[in-house]
């Protein structure tokens, strides 16, 4: 069977024009990507387009004798499929991208000879699902399957992403021989500068990096300084944002920490895989701070969750127009602080908000996301009875609730959490996964003020766990018990310092309680009071 393998190359990227013709190791990257690919023999073939803004990609691919295609810039898979035509339609494609240089013959050898010995439609190697780095991507499928595509497909997202109908017809088989490594959330592609300047850490003493094996990049890969501080990624970590614009929390000490602080904490949270920031309009100058910190970069690669102002300007007699101008109001003030064209998620800070005022609110919400300011609505919840009340709102794709190791108060709704998962996407993050940090307090006086007269019992219990089990603080003990929980995606932990990300993420690392662990935790925790558990009833002021 002919085998050819076809490299995607343009140089109009939005986020880093040019970058497939920036150097690595002394050759322009769509060069080194197509020399690597081709180093054990396969023949290769760049697809770039007509566009005037690749006449220099071409005159560079004419340079160093690269062979090329020009088809369709806005259709990628129209512009392969016009690349292959000669061919028959039983030839296997292998298809790669000019910004990921890391892939090489050898691995390409090995996918191939796996789609073939188990007679494959469409066989892919990219990231967590295959334990290799973003940016060690390759695709197998066949001409045939492509030139079928590119016949029934007219979604432009079909026709940009070039593969999806293939994965939707005849399913996507991901290659699993290196899963073991656990590099899922490292990064070897070139999608922004600080990403080139990584790849170029990676290839930096590399004497022959035409012919360098993909295994020893992946080596050099983990030794990096600049790399993830743990080898699992942390993207069911979810940094709170409520510390990053308020003196926020019970046992906070630090204050809100600066600017610059703030961008090493987004920073370091996005390399170690980080997937959200939450914040919300209440969060005094979170959403400006998150806003100035987040390079544009940045902003590609992780999402940000802000919640709806509490609407403390209306009354219950204000007018349906008064209410949705209000609503208008903080949406567009919250995009205008996190420098963001659109929202990409947005939440009710206040559940009743879903049906006050006749559902004006939730209404104007409703047409702000088909005009395309919001992309994903949610809600954040304080109790049991708002959950059940917002959990049929089939818009609702994402739900904010607190939850730890003492909250005894959900058990009911979390099977109807469970039901509604499995059959339609929603996402659940938890916060107060230490109770606002109470839970590793010795502070008889917070706990007086958590209406707790004896805390002695519940530290204890925690503490006694500790000693039993394999944990190495009753922080580790929360998150693992939490992050057991099947429903949960993601928790929710505010954080004021480097140095506190950084324990939370070796944290993220480290295994969850299993279901017979889980189960006698249950069965042995001291019961606090409702008072306890909702921090809104503490008494602060005292």
């Amino acid at each position: 069977m002919k085998c050819l393998i076809v490299i995607q190359a343009r140089t109009s990227s939005s986020r880093l024009p040019g970058k497939v013709l920036l150097p690595v190791s002394g050759l322009p990257a769509v060069v080194l990507a197509a020399r690597r690919a081709g180093n054990t023999g396969n023949q290769v073939l760049v697809v770039t387009s007509d566009a005037s803004s690749d006449d220099i990609l071409s005159s560079i691919l004419e340079k160093y004798d690269v062979p090329y295609f020009r088809g369709s810039l806005s259709l990628p898979l129209d512009r392969i499929v016009s690349a292959l035509s000669g061919f028959e339609d039983r030839t296997l494609v292998v298809r790669l991208t000019a910004d990921n240089m890391v892939p090489d013959g050898v691995l390409i050898d090995e996918l191939k000879d796996y789609y073939l010995a188990n007679d494959l439609e469409y066989l892919v190697c990219n990231g967590e699902e295959s334990g290799l780095p973003y940016g060690v991507s390759v695709e197998l499928t066949s001409l045939k399957h492509l030139r079928e595509a590119l016949l029934k497909v007219t979604d432009q997202f079909d026709l940009e992403h070039v593969t999806p109908y293939i994965r939707r017809t005849y399913g996507e088989v991901y290659y699993k021989k290196y899963k073991h490594l656990e590099m899922g959330n490292y990064r070897c592609t070139i999608d922004t500068f600080e990403d080139y300047l990584h790849v170029n850490r990676i290839f930096a003493e590399t004497k022959d990096p035409e012919s360098i094996s993909f295994t020893e990049l992946l080596a050099v890969m983990k030794n990096l300084p600049d790399g993830p501080i743990i080898d699992h990624t942390a993207k069911d970590l979810v940094i709170g944002g409520a510390q990053l614009g308020l003196n926020y929390g019970i046992s906070n000490t630090k204050g809100k920490p600066d600017l610059e602080v703030v961008r090493q904490i987004l920073g370091k949270g996005i390399l170690n895989g980080v997937e959200y920031i939450d914040t919300a309009r209440a969060y005094g100058e979170s959403e400006s701070i998150i806003g100035k910190a987040l390079t544009p970069s940045q902003s590609s690669q992780i999402k940000v969750i802000t919640k709806l102002s509490p609407l403390q300007k209306c009354t219950e007699n204000s007018s349906p127009e008064t209410v949705a101008t209000y609503v208008k109001e903080s949406v567009f003030e919250s995009c205008y602080q996190l420098k963001a064209p659109f929202l990409q998620c947005l939440m009710l800070h206040r559940a009743s908000h879903l049906t006050q005022w006749g559902g004006v609110v939730w209404d104007t919400l409703l047409e702000l996301k088909k005009e395309g300011v919001i992309h994903s609505l949610g809600a954040s919840v304080q109790n049991p009875d708002e959950l059940m009340g917002v959990l049929n709102h089939q818009e609702i794709d994402f739900i904010q609730m607190p939850f730890n190791l003492l909250d005894y108060r959900w058990g009911e709704v979390i099977k109807k959490i469970k039901e509604i998962k499995s059959h339609r996407k929603m996402i659940v993050h938890v916060r107060s996964v230490l109770l606002q940090g109470l839970l590793t307090s010795s502070d008889k006086q917070l706990w007086k003020k958590a209406n707790v007269s004896d805390h002695k019992d519940v530290l204890g219990w925690l503490q006694g766990l500790v000693n039993k089990g394999d944990f190495e603080s009753v922080v580790d003990l929360c998150i693992s018990y939490v992050r057991s929980q099947s429903w949960v995606d993601g928790l929710v932990i505010g954080m004021e310092t480097e140095e506190q990300l950084e324990e939370n993420i070796k944290i993220f690392g480290h295994p969850i309680i299993n279901e017979r662990k889980r189960l006698e935790i249950e069965a042995s925790m001291p019961r606090l009071s409702l008072e306890t558990l909702n921090p809104s009833s503490w008494r602060l002021q005292q």
